[in-house]
C-alpha cells in the first residue's frame, strides 16, 4: 500500500501539503483532483523519488515497479513502435543480453536457453503485437507505426509517451492528463484498457466522466491537505456538496447557482423535442443543478457577451467539397447553421471535423460548393493554435486593451477577474503562462467579442474542472449558435442539443446519444480491422472466401446476438429507473416537502433516492461489462 503519514511538501516557497496523511491499498484506482498550482505533479515527483519529502514520510512497497507518463520526448529518431517498446525496461535489457550472448565469439549454449526462457517469461514474443495494438487503440494507423517519433506533432508525441507508459509492466501507474491530447474515440479504448488494469493507478485528470468510468476513489488536493472520498468525480461532488451545504455562506451560493439552473432548465424544456440527446441534455442539467453546491469556492464566473446583431440563417454551406489543396477530406456537405442551433461533432480521428471547423472559421477555403455567410455573422474561434498566436510579452489587460482601446481600465479588469486573472497576474506576460491560463485567456477574448457562432475544437485542453463547468454554464446561457468537437463528453452533453457523425467522407445527422456513438465506433472499428483482398485473387477462391465471410458473419451474430439481447434489456432498464430518479428527483424540487410537517415523507423519498442510485450505478456497471464483452468479441 501507499502511506503518506504528517507529510510537509515545498515548491519553492509554496508549501503544497502541510502535515497531510492518505492511505492508499493495492489495486485501488484512484483519481488526484485539485486546483492547478495545488501540488498534484509534484506529488507524483515524491513517488517517483524525484522529490524527497521536505517533513513526515511516504512509504511504498520497495519491490514495486512504477510507470508514469513522461511529459517530454527525447528519441526523435526512433521508430513509434519501437518507442513503445522501449517501455519495458525489463523486457529490453533481456533483448540486450540475448543479442550479445549470440554474438559472442563463443556461444554459451546453456546461457542462451536461459535468456530465451527469460525473453519467454517477460512475454517478448508477443511484445511487438502488443506494442502496435496499443498504438492502434490510441488512433495510430499501421504506417505511423513506422514513422520517426521526431514525423509526430506535440500532441502526438503525447500519445506515443502514454502508450509507452502503458507497455511498461508496473505495480503503480501514474497518468498525469493522459486524455489532454487524445480525442474521443481514444478516451473510450483507455478507458476500457484502464478497467482492466490489475495494478494499483493513480491519475490526474480535468475529465469528470473519464474518472467516473475508470477510478473507484477521489483524492481532493485542497488548502495543502489530502482528503479520500470513496466512488468517482460525481460521488465526490455529491459528498463534497453535503459538507459545504452545512456552512451558511455556501448554502447562500448554492441557492443563487439552483436558481440560475432552474431558469435555463424550464428554458430548455419549453424547446427540447423528444430526441434522446435532448433528454440527454435535461437529465445533465438536472445532475448540475443537484451539484452545484461542490463549486461555491470556483475562482471563475463568466458569460459571452451578447451580440449587437444576428443573421438567420448565420451561414450555410451546400454541395460542398471540403480539405487541404486538391486533397478532398468531405463531399457533398450540406450544413446550415440557424441562431440557436448547439451541434456536437462526432466522428472518427482524421475524419475531418477540423476540417470542418477551419473551413466555417474561414481559415480554409472550399474546394468547391457555396459557402454564404450572414450579414451580421460574427464569428468567436477556439483552436489550440490560437493560443500560440497569442503575443507572449502582452498582459491579458492589454490584450483586452487591443480589443477595446475605448472600455475603462476597470471595466476590463472585472471581466478578466470571472476568467481569474485578477491582480497583478492581469499584468503579466503571457510568455509565462501555463496551456491552461492562455486557454483561459482566449476564451476571454472570445467572449469579448460579441459572437454569435462560437466554433470550437477541443475548448477544454489544458481547463481544469472548475473552469470546465463554468465555460458550460457559459455555453448554455449563451444565446448564439455552438458549433463544438471536444473528448469532454459531460460538456457535450450538457451544451448541445444534436450530433452530426463526420465519417467515411460524409457529414450526416447522428440520431443517438453519446452511449449510441460508442456502440456505434465499436462496429465501425470491426469493420476498420476486416482484411481487403487482392484484386488478382482467383475469383473461385474469392467466392470460396467470401462465403466463409458470410458464414463466419452469420456466426458471430448468433454468438454475439445473447449478449446484445442483454445489453437492450439493460439499457431499458437504466432508462426506466433514471426516469424514475427524474420523477423522485422533480417530487424533492418542492420546497414544502421540507417542513417539520413532511418529515417521514421526505426521510421515505431520501431513501428511495439512495436506492434508485444504487440500481443505477449497478446498471451502468453491468451495461459497460457487457458492451466491453461485444467488444473484444468483435475485436477478436
Amino acid at each position: 500500500m501507499i502511506r503518506l503519514q504528517h507529510l510537509i511538501l515545498h515548491r519553492g516557497p509554496q508549501r503544497l501539503l502541510d502535515n497531510a496523511d492518505l492511505n492508499l491499498h493495492a489495486g485501488q484506482k484512484v483519481g488526484l483532483i485539485g486546483a492547478n498550482g495545488a501540488g498534484k505533479s509534484s506529488l507524483f515527483a515524491l513517488l517517483r523519488g524525484e522529490l524527497g519529502a521536505d517533513g513526515g514520510d511516504c512509504y511504498l512497497p520497495a519491490d514495486w515497479r512504477i510507470a508514469h507518463m513522461k511529459q517530454e520526448v527525447d528519441q526523435l529518431e526512433r521508430r513509434a513502435v519501437d518507442y513503445v517498446l522501449d517501455g519495458d525496461l525489463h523486457l529490453r535489457q533481456v533483448q540486450h543480453a540475448l543479442t550479445q550472448a549470440e554474438q559472442a565469439t563463443h556461444p554459451n549454449g546453456e546461457q542462451i536457453a536461459r535468456l530465451h526462457l527469460e525473453l519467454e517469461q517477460a512475454e517478448g514474443y508477443t511484445a511487438d503485437a502488443r506494442a502496435r495494438k496499443l498504438l492502434a487503440g490510441l488512433g495510430f494507423n499501421s504506417n505511423q507505426m513506422e514513422q520517426s517519433v521526431g514525423d509526430f506533432s506535440g500532441g502526438w508525441r503525447m500519445r506515443l509517451n502514454l502508450a509507452q507508459a502503458l507497455m511498461c509492466p508496473s505495480d503503480l501507474l501514474l497518468l498525469d492528463e493522459p486524455t489532454n491530447h487524445l480525442d474521443l474515440d481514444a478516451i473510450l479504448w483507455l478507458e476500457s484498457w484502464l478497467t482492466s488494469y490489475p495494478g494499483t493507478l493513480l491519475l490526474i485528470s480535468h475529465d469528470r466522466d473519464f474518472l467516473d468510468a475508470v477510478v473507484d476513489h477521489i483524492v481532493h488536493l485542497d488548502q495543502c491537505q489530502l482528503s479520500l472520498y470513496r466512488g468517482g468525480y460525481s460521488a465526490f461532488e455529491r459528498t463534497r456538496a453535503e459538507r459545504l451545504a452545512q456552512q451558511q455562506q455556501a448554502y447562500e451560493k448554492q441557492q443563487a447557482q439552483r436558481a440560475h439552473m432552474e431558469d435555463f432548465v424550464r428554458r430548455f424544456k419549453a424547446k427540447a423535442t423528444k430526441a434522446r440527446q435532448a433528454q440527454s441534455r435535461i437529465k445533465a442539467l438536472e445532475r448540475l443543478e443537484e451539484l452545484a453546491p461542490a463549486h461555491v469556492d470556483s475562482p471563475f464566473n463568466f458569460s459571452f457577451r451578447e451580440a449587437d446583431k444576428i443573421s438567420s440563417p448565420l451561414l450555410s454551406l451546400s454541395e460542398a467539397q471540403l480539405g487541404y489543396g486538391d486533397k478532398v477530406i468531405l463531399s457533398k456537405v450540406k450544413l446550415q447553421l440557424q441562431p440557436g442551433a448547439r451541434i456536437g461533432l462526432l466522428g472518427p480521428n482524421g475524419a475531418g471535423k477540423s476540417t470542418l471547423i477551419k473551413t466555417l472559421a474561414d481559415e480554409l477555403q472550399p474546394i468547391a460548393g457555396h459557402l454564404t455567410r450572414g450579414e451580421n455573422l460574427a464569428i468567436g474561434y477556439f483552436a489550440q493554435h490560437q493560443l500560440d498566436a497569442l503575443d507572449p510579452k502582452a498582459s491579458p489587460l492589454l490584450h483586452l486593451q487591443r480589443l477595446a482601446p475605448s472600455e475603462r481600465e476597470q471595466s476590463l479588469r472585472d471581466f478578466l477577474g470571472g476568467f481569474d486573472f485578477r491582480g497583478k497576474r492581469c499584468d503579466e506576460p503571457v510568455g509565462n503562462f501555463s496551456g491552461g491560463e492562455k486557454a483561459r485567456l482566449a476564451l476571454a477574448l472570445i467572449a469579448w467579442e460579441k459572437p454569435n457562432l462560437l466554433l470550437l475544437d477541443e475548448p477544454t485542453n489544458h481547463l481544469d474542472l472548475e473552469m470546465r463547468l463554468a465555460l458550460t454554464l457559459a455555453l448554455q446561457d449563451f444565446e448564439g449558435a455552438v458549433l463544438v468537437v471536444s473528448h469532454d463528453r459531460h460538456l457535450l452533453k450538457s451544451t448541445t442539443d444534436a450530433f452530426l457523425l463526420v465519417a467515411e467522407g460524409r457529414i450526416q445527422d447522428f440520431d443517438g446519444d453519446l452511449e449510441d456513438y460508442a456502440r456505434w465506433l465499436v462496429e465501425y472499428r470491426a469493420q476498420q480491422q476486416q482484411p481487403i483482398r487482392s484484386d488478382n485473387s482467383d475469383s473461385s477462391a474469392d467466392k470460396a472466401d467470401k462465403k466463409g465471410q458470410r458464414q463466419a458473419a452469420a456466426a458471430l451474430r448468433q454468438q454475439l446476438a445473447p449478449y446484445r439481447k442483454q445489453a437492450d434489456k439493460l439499457e431499458k432498464d437504466l432508462s426506466k429507473v433514471q426516469n424514475q430518479l427524474t420523477e423522485l428527483e422533480q417530487k424533492l424540487a418542492d420546497n414544502s416537502l421540507y417542513d417539520n410537517s413532511r418529515k417521514e415523507e421526505l426521510k421515505q423519498l431520501l431513501a428511495q433516492q439512495a436506492q434508485l442510485k444504487t440500481q443505477e450505478s449497478e446498471l451502468e456497471e453491468a451495461w459497460l461489462e457487457i458492451m466491453e464483452q461485444l467488444e473484444q468479441m468483435q475485436a477478436d
